[in-house]
């Protein structure tokens, strides 16, 4: 990995401060990452006002380097795509393009190498940790997505690849600034959300610093027993602590607790299991996202038709919305809990032009 400061991991703000004997002002700054992201960019000529000796520093001082994309592959069954990326020190993540109802994109962005957290369903946690993202390799995911979707635009991110987002809060706080800035990548703050399996402490950090990012809780059961069956950090994690991070959130807000459940036949379908998420939040609103488990191992099965039913009609029965959520590229193993980084499945991609 180089030593040196990547220029995409920085706002107009933070670069206008980085090195203060090249004067940089904060228009100068806000054009530099108006060309390097907003235009997806490598060269700093003819940059507006910027002088040709900051110009020569910025790009002397600071990296401009990109991901490599060792593997496209589009979805037999669906508009999904998966990349398989690859970085300098030979660590490969994965980024999924998914396709929304109206014509746009979202992107779904991994934010660490593998994960630790080792949850039972998940194959991204039977890789384990290596290490954290930096901020431009978030955002490079992004750029690169957006670079070769010509069709729609980039509308949405969801930091809700591999990795756990909050234990690389400060990488992550900065890659989605980034994105959502006017220079950037233009992605409304509503529409960058934040996945996490818990963290109460962080939880409570990203409420007091007001971001303006949708931040959705993985819950997959209210029980605390089986939650940490399913969800070994759990453990450390008590529900009713956990719990009031999120009610303080929602409140704070004015928003529904935004609560993610993996349905697992015979596991957390139970209508108990609803009874005891109202428990958890008695007092605000609740969307929960309920999408089927997808595990290539075999160890978990989706819930059928009858048994789903019985659960969707337990959270109605306690005033939960929901939605179900699909989850596209099964063949490319582009769905959720299948990302390890692999290359298998599907239709190869071919690669387009690089970025000037």
């Amino acid at each position: 990995m180089s030593s040196r400061e990547h220029l995409r991991s920085h706002t107009p703000a933070s670069l206008a401060a980085l090195w203060p004997d090249l004067g940089l002002t904060p228009a100068q700054a806000r054009r530099v990452v108006a060309r390097l992201v907003g235009q997806d960019g490598d060269s700093l000529d003819g940059v507006v006002g910027l002088p040709r000796r900051a110009a020569s520093a910025l790009l002397g001082r600071g990296d401009t380097r990109r991901l490599m994309v060792v593997d496209r592959r589009s979805s037999l069954v669906d508009p999904f795509v998966k990349y398989l990326f690859q970085s300098d020190d030979g660590h490969r993540i994965e980024t999924v393009r998914i396709p929304l109802e109206r014509p746009r994109f979202s992107v779904c962005v991994s934010s660490q190498v593998g994960c630790g957290l080792a949850c039972s369903f998940c194959e991204t946690g039977r890789l384990g940790f290596a290490r954290n993202l930096e901020a431009w390799e978030m955002v490079e995911q992004v750029l690169t997505v957006r670079r070769e979707a010509t069709d729609r635009p980039v509308a949405g991110v969801v930091f809700q690849g591999q990795g756990e987002p909050l234990q690389n809060y400060d990488n992550v706080m900065r890659a989605a600034d980034i994105l959502r800035d006017p220079c950037g990548g233009r992605i409304r703050g509503d529409r960058i959300t934040i996945s996490t399996v818990g963290f109460p402490a962080l939880i409570l950090r990203f409420t007091d610093e007001r971001r303006p990012y949708r931040l959705m809780l993985s819950l997959t059961s209210a029980c605390q027993a089986k939650r940490e069956r399913l969800l070994p950090i759990a453990g450390r994690q008590p529900l009713p602590e956990l719990a009031e991070a999120l009610r303080r959130h929602a409140r704070l807000r004015g928003e529904p607790v935004n609560l993610a459940w993996v349905l697992m036949a015979g596991i957390n379908t139970q209508p108990e299991e609803a009874r005891a998420v109202r428990r958890l939040f008695p007092d605000v609103r609740i969307r929960m996202s309920v999408i089927d488990v997808n595990d290539p191992r075999g160890q978990f099965s989706r819930a059928d038709a009858g048994e789903r039913a019985g659960f969707l009609s337990a959270l109605a029965e306690n005033g939960i919305g929901f939605v179900r959520r699909y989850s596209g590229g099964p063949d490319i193993h582009a769905a959720c809990g299948m990302l390890a980084s692999l290359a298998r499945g599907g239709a190869m991609q071919h690669a387009p032009a690089a970025a000037g």
